[in-house]
């Protein structure tokens, strides 16, 4: 069976594109999009009673976030870059307008899950924010441009969190889904205005059995990672979950092997520098995780356990929120070294500064900016990293299979983040020390999770090490606009 892919539109677009207002438009999508990550972290304690259920039922609130988001976010990709990027990321920010609003007018739990599954399936929106702009901006813009679009993932979460903190404490919990609702409002209007249409797709037909095979797979996957620690990693759901996920994920493999236009081209991933990017992109997402796990508990826990620093909420979001601002600087320095060194280099320091950082946490975890120390070099790194990431696989992969191949990379470092909440839950449930009369998480606990969190960047560090050598930014958008030319040309020639 051929496996030829189908001939992609010549690259261009509706209307000369406005770099400035492109790169800020697609990084607010990108932060909006993001913010979902935190929006419901300051009120979880409270869904029991908010919502009307049992605390097991109400993580579901979390959980169905999480589960769409990964579904969403490979099948968005591929069919942006089928019928259209712009059009999938007003499609995602409609979505993400909608499971606003439900929430805001939820009073019980379906309700609220199902407009936290209708936001989870907007995180398509950094990935193909990242191919729009390798579609419409000029070479020279496009490193820094994509490191910035990265990095609102991080930058999001980090800002979202006092806000969102800040929110619940003062007014209606109603609120922080208006709040979302006209955020997301906002961002529909200004891709509207600003965004122009990009003429590269590939067109052809969608593979639905290998949308249906891959959404199953990492369902199963994630529902076992995320529901392990509370359902016994033992149990017959989790090893069920897990058996059904390996299946599953190996039968997909075969038909995407098979398939004329599969939804994940294998033989793409297989490539060297796909293939070792997307792994240390599992590595990162751990990494980065790690830390979101261990300083807000270390932050609230009672002072009278020797180490913990009681604060409030909010507080915990302030020590936080500088991570995000410097993650959106560091992506400018990031851009530069990519240019010049190429973004194999960049990745590589990336992973080292936060080594470093998770190193600093184990020396220094006893006041309020240590823990702001920690994260902001920690988020420094992360910009670095993520910065470095589409630039690799952009490198790597025609213009046509842009959205799809970043989708799947922001799929890897959701998994590790996965893998990270089920890994550090499991540490800081074992190693707990006795407060008045509650297990708490001990202070070796968390420093094993910030260990490991550095050993997981070290990680990255080495499987970054067996991506092919050097090209900067230029050059790899100069490449990929030569191979989106060269149908034209031969056409033309003919």
């Amino acid at each position: 069976m051929s496996h030829a892919p189908a001939r992609s539109v010549v690259a261009g677009t509706s209307a000369p594109p406005r770099a400035n207002a492109v790169v800020a438009v697609l990084a607010l999508a990108g932060i909006v999009v993001s913010l979902m990550q935190t929006l419901v972290i300051p009120i979880v304690p409270e869904l029991p009673q908010l919502l009307h259920a049992s605390s097991s039922n109400t993580v579901w609130a979390v959980t169905a976030t999480l589960l769409a988001a990964s579904v969403a976010t490979p099948v968005v990709g591929r069919l942006g870059d089928m019928v259209g990027k712009r059009r999938m990321m007003l499609t995602s920010i409609v979505l993400l307008v909608a499971g606003s609003v439900v929430c805001a007018l939820a009073d019980s739990l379906v309700p609220m899950i199902v407009g936290r599954t209708l936001q989870g399936l907007a995180a398509a929106v950094v990935p193909l924010g990242i191919s729009i702009m390798r579609d419409t901006l000029p070479a020279d813009r496009l490193a820094g441009a994509t490191a910035l679009m990265s990095a609102s993932l991080g930058v999001g979460g980090a800002l979202g969190l006092p806000a969102a903190a800040f929110i619940a404490d003062h007014w209606n919990w109603h609120i922080l889904f208006w709040a979302s609702a006209g955020l997301g409002v906002l961002s529909l209007m200004l891709v509207l205005l600003v965004i122009p249409r990009s003429d590269v797709r590939t067109g052809g037909r969608f593979d639905l059995v290998g949308s249906l095979g891959l959404s199953a797979g990492l369902v199963s996957l994630l529902l076992a990672v995320s529901k392990g620690g509370d359902w016994g990693w033992t149990s017959a759901p989790t090893l069920g979950l897990g058996a059904a996920a390996v299946v599953v994920l190996l039968a997909w493999g075969w038909w995407e092997l098979r398939t004329r236009q599969p939804l994940v081209d294998l033989r793409t991933t297989a490539r060297r520098q796909v293939l070792f990017t997307n792994l240390a992109s599992v590595a990162l997402g751990f990494s980065m995780f790690a830390m979101s796990l261990v300083l807000p508990q270390l932050l609230q826990l009672p002072t009278q356990t020797g180490y913990g620093l009681g604060k409030s909420m909010l507080t915990v979001g302030l020590v936080l929120a500088p991570q995000g601002l410097v993650m959106m600087a560091m992506s400018a320095v990031s851009a530069g070294i990519t240019k010049a060194k190429g973004p194999k280099v960049t990745l590589l320091i990336g992973a080292l500064i936060v080594a470093f950082g998770y190193g600093l946490s184990l020396l220094l975890m006893s006041e309020v900016w240590h823990l702001v120390l920690v994260a902001c070099v920690i988020g420094g790194g992360v910009g670095f990293t993520y910065g470095a990431l589409p630039a690799l696989i952009m490198g790597a992969v025609d213009p046509s299979q842009t959205g799809a191949a970043n989708s799947l990379n922001t799929l890897m470092r959701s998994l590790g983040t996965s893998f990270a909440s089920a890994i550090a839950g499991v540490i800081l449930a074992q190693m707990t020390t006795s407060f008045g009369g509650h297990a708490l998480p001990s202070e070796n606990g968390f420093k094993v999770v910030m260990a490991i969190g550095a050993g997981a960047a070290l990680l990255a560090f080495l499987i970054a090490t067996f991506i092919p050598g050097r090209r900067t930014a230029v050059q790899l958008a100069t490449a990929a606009e030569t191979r989106a030319q060269a149908p034209t040309q031969a056409a033309d020639a003919s």
